[in-house]
């Protein structure tokens, strides 16, 4: 007897989505592991959870190295498209505007009367936009993951001092950290 099929939808239990996170993200980076070893890639894999925390895979040196690899290969292909350069009149427009003025035109009541070429100049507006906006969603994401890393060797760093000076006293014998211990529930 099969499994019943799942029907994909957002899962309102707190607890159970909690559950279904945790098995899943670990299956997702089982599986990211087990394809970077029987097919020798490069694999990076990121996820943010509903509450902020990164989970991240990387089958290579760091993550940022792939990053990199990723934010040169979109570059690359967006000279290699043909990007809108200094005198294209469209150059000068924000990623945003741009998607607004290709909305506007293929809401406009003068839809039908659009040429091959037109749309096709409507694609490749589109394209080198979304190409932009990746490349900077990539160095957004780059620089929060390095935020994130200095973050967490702050953190550790400060864990180790904390864990040398809780050494050094239990070393020496004493007894402030019994006096600081009783004046604890003094403070609650």
């Amino acid at each position: 007897m099969g499994r019943k099929k799942l029907q994909l939808q957002r899962i309102e239990n707190k607890s159970r989505c909690q559950v279904t996170f945790s098995k899943r993200r670990s299956g997702l980076i089982k599986k990211a592991r087990e394809l970077s070893v029987l097919c020798d890639v490069d694999l990076a894999l990121v996820i943010f959870s509903s509450r902020g925390r990164l989970y991240e895979f990387c089958s290579a040196d760091s993550l940022a190295s792939i990053l990199e690899r990723y934010q040169s290969r979109i570059t690359e292909e967006a000279v290699a498209s043909g990007a809108p350069k200094a005198e294209d009149p469209q150059a000068g427009y924000s990623s945003l505007q741009l998607l607004k003025i290709v909305q506007r035109q293929l809401e406009g009541p003068n839809f039908e009367q659009f040429t091959a070429a037109d749309l096709l100049q409507l694609e490749n507006l589109l394209n080198n936009t979304l190409t932009e906006i990746r490349a900077v969603k990539t160095q957004l994401m780059m620089g929060s993951i390095r935020t994130l890393q200095e973050k967490e060797k702050l953190l550790r760093e400060e864990k180790k001092l904390l864990e040398g000076k809780i050494a050094a006293g239990e070393k020496s014998g004493n007894d402030t950290t019994a006096a600081s211990m009783a004046t604890l529930p003094l403070l609650r």
